[in-house]
C-alpha cells in the first residue's frame, strides 16, 4: 500500500486524513521533519510515498491528480509532494537537506511539502505540477483564510471537473459533439464498477471483429449491422481513454494496446468488407490494401514530422503563423480538423457507407477521402518545412532513421560506400528516397509481372537506402519525408506485384503482408513516442528491414510463378507477423518501459 506522511499542525474537522485514505494511501503522523524523514525511510521502497501538510483544503479529486498519477515519478500540488519508487532518491535527498538545515522544527510556521517542492525544484528534478483548473488545493495559514478555501472548495462541483477532464482537450468534431458527451458517463459507470481501461480497450476491439465478421458476411442485414458494431467500437474506444484520465489508471501496457488495436480493428474491418464483397462477386482486395497503405502512410507522415519537429529551435514559419492565426476563429479550428479524417470522422463515414452502400463504394469514398486528407496535411507541413530555419537536433535525426527501418542490406552498403572517394558529396537523403522510389513504383506498374528489371531497381533501391539514412543525420528541411517515402514503395511494391500475379489469392495474401509490416513499423513508432526506443537490431535483422523486404518481394516475383508467388507471400506475411508480434508482446508487457501520454494526435 502506497503511504501518506501528515506533517504540520493537525486542524480539528479536518477530513484530509480520511480523503488520502479514500485514495489508497495508508496514513501516517510525522511529528517533524526528522519524523518525517524517519517515516519515508521505512515506507515500502517499491511503492509509492507522499507528504502533505495537514493543513490542507482542497478537492479529493486535486489530491488525486496530484498524488495517484502513475505517469510521473515526482508530482506535487500546493501542500503535497508524491514519488513514485523512481523519484523516492531525489525526495530523501530533498528532505536529508532539509533537515540538516534547520528545518526540522519549523513545520508549524510553513508548509514541508512545499518547501521540498521548492528543493527539488532547485536540484531539476523533474517534478510535475497537475494542472488543477478551477480545482482548490492550499494550505491556509489562519483561520479567516481557512475559511474562504473551504468554501471555494463548496462552489466548486468536484465531481463535473473529473467528467469534463476525463474528456481529451482537443479531439475530433464528430468525437467532440457525436460521442464525448454520454461516453464520459459511461467512463464513471465503468469505474464505480471496477473495470479497467485495458478490458474496455478489449471489448472495443472484441466489437470491431464482431463488426468485421458481420461485413464479410456479405448481406444486407449484415452490412448494417456492421456499422452500428463499428460505432459501437468506437464509443467503447473513446470510453477507454476517459476512463484511464478520470481514475487516472494509466500503464504503459494500456496505451500500447489502445493504440496498436486501432489499427487492428481498422484494417480487420477493411478485411471483412472485402470478404463481404467477395460473397457478392466483387473483388475488391485491391482497394483495402490501397485504404491500408494510404492510411498507414498517412500516420507515418504524422509520426515522422512530429518526431523531427518537437524539438527543434527556430521552430517558425509564415505558414505555421498563418495556421496559429485560423486556430484563433472558432468554426475553422472544426473545419480543420475535420478535412483531414481523424479517427471520428473516418469511422463514422465508414459505418455510414457501409449500412447504406457497397463495399466497392465505402472504399471509393475512403480513397478519396484520405488522399485528400494527406494532400492537405502533407502540403501544410512541407511548406512549414521550406519556409522556417529549424535546427533539428541529434535526437530527432536518430528517431527519423529509425522510423526509416533500414536492415542489414542498406547499412552494408553504407558502410562499403564510405569507403569510397566522394561519398560526402552524395545528394539530398529525401530526393535519393523520393528518386528510388518513384522509379521502383513506376516500373512495378508498368512491367508486367515476373519481369526481372524490377529486380534491377529493387537493387538500385537498396543502394539508395544506404546513401539516403545510412552516411548522414536525416537534418535536411524534408528528410522528415524519408520514412513515409520508404513505406509508400515497399507497400506499394507488394500491392502491384500482387495485383498483375492475377491469381486468386494473391491480393489477400498482400494484405497479410502489409499488416504485418505495417504491424512493426507502427511498433516502432510507439516505442520511440514513449522514449524507450526503437526495436531491437536483431528484430530489424530478422525481418530484413523495408530494403531487404522490397528486394525479396521483387526476387520471388521474377522467379516463381503467381500460384507459387502467392504461396510466398503468405508464408513471408506468417513469419513476419510471428516474429514482430512475439517481440512485440514480450518488450510491452515485461520490458517495463515508462508510461506515455494518451493527449497525442488523433489517428
Amino acid at each position: 500500500m502506497s503511504t501518506a506522511i501528515l506533517t504540520g499542525q493537525p486542524v480539528p474537522g479536518s477530513s484530509i486524513e480520511g480523503d488520502l485514505r479514500s485514495l489508497g494511501f495508508d496514513v501516517r503522523v510525522a511529528a517533524d521533519a526528522a519524523d518525517a524523514e524517519r517515516l519515508v525511510a521505512e515506507a515500502p521502497c517499491d511503492r509509492r510515498v507522499a507528504l502533505v501538510d495537514a493543513r490542507f483544503v482542497g478537492h479529493l479529486h486535486a489530491l488525486r491528480l496530484g498524488l495517484t498519477d502513475p505517469r510521473f515519478p515526482l508530482a506535487a500540488i500546493p501542500g503535497a509532494v508524491t514519488a513514485q519508487p523512481g523519484g523516492r532518491a531525489a525526495l530523501t535527498r530533498a528532505l536529508a537537506r532539509e533537515n540538516s538545515a534547520g528545518g526540522g522544527t519549523a513545520l508549524a510556521v510553513d508548509s514541508l511539502a512545499d518547501r521540498l517542492v521548492t528543493a527539488l525544484a532547485a536540484e531539476d528534478a523533474g517534478v510535475h505540477h497537475a494542472e488543477l483548473g478551477s480545482l482548490v488545493a492550499a494550505v491556509p495559514a489562519d483561520p479567516q483564510a481557512r475559511n474562504e478555501a473551504r468554501q471555494a472548495v463548496a462552489d466548486v462541483d468536484d465531481e463535473a471537473v473529473r467528467l469534463k477532464s476525463a474528456v481529451k482537450s482537443r479531439d475530433g468534431f464528430f468525437t467532440t459533439f457525436f460521442i464525448s458527451p454520454y461516453s464520459r458517463y459511461i467512463a464513471r459507470w465503468c469505474a464505480r464498477r471496477g473495470l479497467t481501461p485495458n478490458q474496455v480497450t478489449t471489448a472495443s476491439l472484441l466489437t470491431a471483429l464482431i463488426a468485421a465478421a458481420c461485413a464479410a458476411t456479405g448481406t444486407r442485414g449484415g452490412f448494417v449491422a456492421a456499422g452500428v458494431l463499428l460505432i459501437a467500437s468506437f464509443v467503447l474506444d473513446c470510453t477507454d481513454g476517459q476512463l484511464a484520465r478520470y481514475s487516472l489508471q494509466y500503464s504503459t501496457l494500456g496505451a500500447w494496446l489502445d493504440a496498436t488495436f486501432d489499427r487492428i480493428k481498422e484494417y480487420a474491418y477493411y478485411a471483412g468488407l472485402a470478404l463481404g464483397a467477395a460473397q457478392g462477386g466483387d473483388d475488391v482486395w485491391a482497394l483495402a490494401l490501397g485504404a491500408m497503405i494510404l492510411q498507414t502512410c498517412r500516420h507515418v507522415v504524422d509520426f515522422s514530422f512530429n518526431e523531427a519537429n518537437h524539438d527543434a529551435t527556430a521552430n517558425t514559419s509564415p505558414t505555421a503563423a498563418l495556421s496559429d492565426k485560423l486556430d484563433s476563429v472558432g468554426w475553422t479550428v472544426w473545419v480543420r480538423r475535420m478535412i483531414v479524417l481523424p479517427i471520428g470522422e473516418r469511422w463514422a463515414m465508414i459505418a455510414v457507407l457501409t449500412a447504406l452502400t457497397t463495399p466497392r463504394i465505402t472504399f471509393y469514398v475512403l480513397l478519396v477521402g484520405c488522399a485528400f486528407a494527406a494532400t492537405y496535411t502533407t502540403a501544410g507541413r512541407v511548406l512549414r518545412s521550406l519556409t522556417r530555419k529549424a535546427q533539428r537536433t541529434d535526437r530527432a535525426a536518430t528517431a527519423l532513421a529509425e522510423l526509416a527501418d533500414n536492415g542489414p542490406l542498406a547499412d552494408g552498403v553504407a558502410a562499403l560506400m564510405r569507403r569510397l572517394p566522394g561519398w560526402e558529396r552524395l545528394g539530398s537523403p529525401f530526393l535519393a528516397a523520393l528518386v528510388a522510389t518513384a522509379m521502383l513504383l513506376t516500373v512495378a506498374g508498368t512491367e508486367g509481372y515476373g519481369n526481372a528489371r524490377l529486380v534491377a531497381f529493387a537493387v538500385v533501391y537498396v543502394w539508395a537506402s544506404a546513401a539516403a539514412v545510412g552516411l548522414r543525420p536525416l537534418k535536411g528541411a524534408l528528410d522528415w519525408l524519408v520514412p513515409p517515402l520508404y513505406r509508400a514503395a515497399e507497400y506499394g511494391t507488394v500491392l502491384i506485384l500482387a495485383a498483375k500475379a492475377d491469381v486468386n489469392g494473391a491480393l489477400p495474401a498482400a494484405f497479410g503482408l502489409v499488416a504485418a509490416v505495417a504491424y512493426h513499423h507502427y511498433d516502432t513508432v510507439y516505442r520511440i513516442r514513449g522514449n524507450a526506443g526503437a526495436p531491437p537490431a536483431w528484430l530489424v535483422r530478422a525481418v530484413g528491414g523495408h530494403e531487404g523486404r522490397t528486394l525479396l518481394v521483387t526476387v520471388l516475383a521474377a522467379t516463381l510463378t503467381a500460384s507459387q508467388f502467392k504461396v510466398a507471400l503468405t508464408a513471408l506475411a506468417v513469419a513476419v507477423a510471428l516474429v514482430v508480434l512475439v517481440e512485440s508482446i514480450r518488450f510491452w508487457v515485461s520490458a517495463g518501459a515508462p508510461a506515455v501520454h494518451d493527449e497525442g494526435e488523433t489517428a
